[in-house]
């Protein structure tokens, strides 16, 4: 099968920024990532950036208009195939989505409640080159500065319990229905994100090689 129209579900802390670096170099697929692209916005406080902010500072979901209208140029470029990563979030994106582009294939990586807010707790980023760490994987007990460029490590305000709680309820109640949605069209894989990286890289690549 050659799969070149790919997205990634999943609630927050499944593990679908790790997977989608392994797919897109293997696959040669263009990583569309919202979250990456909406934290540029941001940081560049752009229109998109600024409207953007209070919905993500929040937990919440940005508006789909805002989110189809800013995906849709990067997806239509993407001639070697691309991986949707964040997008779509919401059935009425993946309809638009529909409109305009369509899917080969939809991966969904399950990860329990309790286990993500385990594992979103416990990640902190560079100040400096934004490398990621977790408290429980590859850093040690009171560490505090980055081992590749000596940059402060901090949690982000996304990755506090009260907000990963809130995250959690809205990928539950907006986004978990895509899966039904995407079960009908026959597309949808699913995979125990709780296997770790590379069992679950796995079951990925047999997926988009079967």
């Amino acid at each position: 099968m050659a799969v070149k129209h790919v997205a990634l579900l999943g609630p927050p802390g499944a593990g679908k920024g790790t997977q989608a670096k392994q797919m897109v170099e293997k696959f040669n697929l263009v990583h569309l990532s919202t979250g990456d692209i909406l934290r540029d916005e941001v940081a560049r406080e752009t229109e998109l950036g600024k409207t953007a902010r209070g919905f993500m500072d929040r937990g919440e979901l940005v508006p789909d208009q805002l989110i189809v209208d800013m995906i849709r140029g990067r997806i239509m470029a993407a001639e070697s195939g691309f991986l949707l990563d964040g997008f779509p979030r919401t059935v009425a994106q993946a309809e638009a989505l529909s409109s305009f582009a369509s899917i080969d294939v939809v991966i969904n990586i399950n990860l329990p409640r309790v286990e993500v807010v385990r594992r979103l707790t416990a990640r902190r980023v560079c100040r400096g080159c934004g490398k990621i760490y977790n408290l429980t994987f590859n850093l040690a007990e009171g560490e505090t500065t980055c081992s590749d460029c000596g940059g402060e490590l901090y949690q982000r305000d996304d990755d506090k319990t009260e907000v990963i709680e809130n995250r959690y309820d809205v990928y539950e109640k907006s986004t978990a229905p895509l899966i039904e949605f995407y079960d009908k069209l026959g597309v949808l894989r699913t995979l125990d994100g709780s296997l770790g990286s590379e069992v679950v890289f796995s079951g990925i690549s047999d997926i988009l090689t079967a």
